[in-house]
């Protein structure tokens, strides 16, 4: 279930998931779960695990709790409704512990708020807008939610790998960095980081996925992901 108008759920969100290294019995963190969409892949992809998901916009977490629902995946995964930034406090009894979660994953809103065009729609207004100091906010909580040598996994634009990789400096080592490229020869226009909390290793730049064939199908290596639900191994 997603809404007629206003943000959308895409491939986006389907890669992110295949990336989240989880196991069965371990709980995870999601900032922004919107209608569901990265978590519901996971759930279904990884038996017996708990997601705990973040959502400021009341319509998108209530789409969440009903796509679980539908799939028989209300066990697994958790929707708070609230604002992201509040994961920060200490005061609010309903909101996890920090420290206590094996994972957390994102895919933060794309545009920055003194860049972008205004929505005239107020759910997509409200996925979309991003302030300047939002991403580093986002990187800050997932790296409090998480338990030392608990992993964090993003994507995002690949525009804003620099400021990404920036903001996770000194909180996270051993990072991955899998591009995603729409066609061979092309510039990719995503990227999926993986980091963990608490680790020194060295950076990766791995060679990444090509989405698409020379005709508009897709990859049988992306195919797998998005059709079958194989997982994507960074590490």
């Amino acid at each position: 279930m997603q809404p007629e108008k206003g943000f959308r759920a895409g491939i986006d969100s389907v890669f992110l998931a295949a990336t989240v290294p989880a196991e069965p019995g371990e709980t995870l963190f999601e900032a922004g779960i919107g209608t569901g969409a990265a978590a519901l892949c996971l759930a279904a992809r990884v038996g017996n695990i708990h997601i705990t998901g973040v959502e400021i916009a009341t319509r998108y977490a209530m789409m969440a709790e009903q796509n679980a629902k539908r799939n028989d995946l209300d066990g697994s995964i958790r929707v708070i409704k609230g604002d992201v930034k509040d994961a920060l406090r200490r005061d609010l009894a309903a909101w996890p512990e920090h420290g206590s979660f094996s994972h957390a994953f994102a895919n933060p809103p794309f545009f920055d708020n003194d860049k972008s065009t205004k929505s005239p729609n107020s759910l997509r207004a409200v996925a979309n807008s991003f302030g300047p100091e939002d991403l580093e906010l986002w990187v800050k909580v997932l790296a409090t939610m998480v338990t030392l040598r608990g992993t964090v996994t993003f994507v995002h634009r690949a525009e804003a790998l620099g400021r990404l990789l920036s903001n996770m400096e000194g909180r996270f080592g051993d990072i991955r960095i899998a591009p995603l490229y729409a066609r061979e020869g092309m510039a990719a226009s995503r990227v999926i980081v993986q980091g963990v909390k608490g680790a020194r290793g060295p950076m990766q730049l791995l060679p990444g996925l090509i989405l698409h064939s020379a005709g508009s199908q897709f990859t049988p290596e992306a195919e797998a992901i998005l059709r079958d639900g194989l997982a994507w191994r960074l590490r």
